[in-house]
Parts: structure tokens; sequence; C-alpha cells
């Protein structure tokens, strides 16, 4: 039976403390090239006709604004008229000059996809920024 009294012993080189990063570093610069490479193919532009949404309905607020466009692209604000050029007058009258209100936009289904990103403009230069899409609740997608 042999003993050990003192002296490091030449065969044990001891233990290392250190959590050795380089594979860690590896896996993640392999992740970071398949999502480099996937993440374009993922945006392509594709022709869609959206569809309504079956999602359940959200709670409107006590006194909603409505802005509709309508088939002939007129516009109307609640249930009166507006001309497109006086939008924004009308717009700060409606909302006392509250332009962080929410505006609930309602588009009919045949309006052209460039007309309502127009309105969505005109609503971004008259100050409002807080425009809610308004669809058909309930029905088939």
């Amino acid at each position: 039976m042999g003993l050990s009294v003192g002296g490091p012993d030449p065969d044990d080189a001891g233990e290392l403390h250190e959590i050795n990063v380089t594979p860690f570093i590896d896996v993640m610069l392999v992740l970071l090239i398949i999502f480099m490479v996937a993440a374009p193919l993922s945006t392509v532009d594709v022709p869609v006709d959206l569809p309504g949404t079956t999602a359940p309905p959200g709670t409107p607020p006590e006194d909603p604004l409505y802005l509709t466009l309508q088939k002939d692209l007129s516009l109307v604000l609640d249930s009166s008229p507006v001309p497109s050029k006086g939008l924004a007058a009308a717009l700060d009258t409606r909302t006392e000059g509250q332009r962080d209100r929410r505006i609930f936009l309602r588009a009919d289904r045949s309006v052209d996809y460039g007309a309502l990103m127009q309105l969505m403009g005109d609503l971004r230069a008259a100050g409002y920024l807080k425009v809610a899409l308004v669809g058909l609740e309930g029905s088939p997608p």
C-alpha cells in the first residue's frame, strides 16, 4: 500500500475550470449563415388576393372614428362625405386636434390597393399615424 505525502503527482495535470466556447461559436456561425441564406428566400413578392379573417373581433373604443373609402374612391368620415383635399381639416375638426387618436379605416373590396395606400399616405401626411384596418368579421378565408 502506498501513500503519497506531499508534492504534486507528475501524472496529474490538474483540472481545467474553463469552458471551451469554440464549438459554441462554430455552431452559432453556421446558424448565422443558414439564416442569412434563408431570409431573402422568405421575402418573395407574390401577387395575392387578401381574404377576410375569422379572428375574434376586438372591442372598439367608446367613440370610434371610421373613415370609409367607397367603391368610387369617395371618402366618408363617420357618416358625412369628405372631399379628399379637405381630409386633414375634417379629421382635425372631428378629433379636436388629437392626432394620436386611432382611425378605423374601411375600404370597399373592389378598391384598388394603390388607392388605399394613397389614402394611408394622406393620413400619415396629416399626422394621423394610428390607423386600424377594418375587415369583415367572421367571413371565411
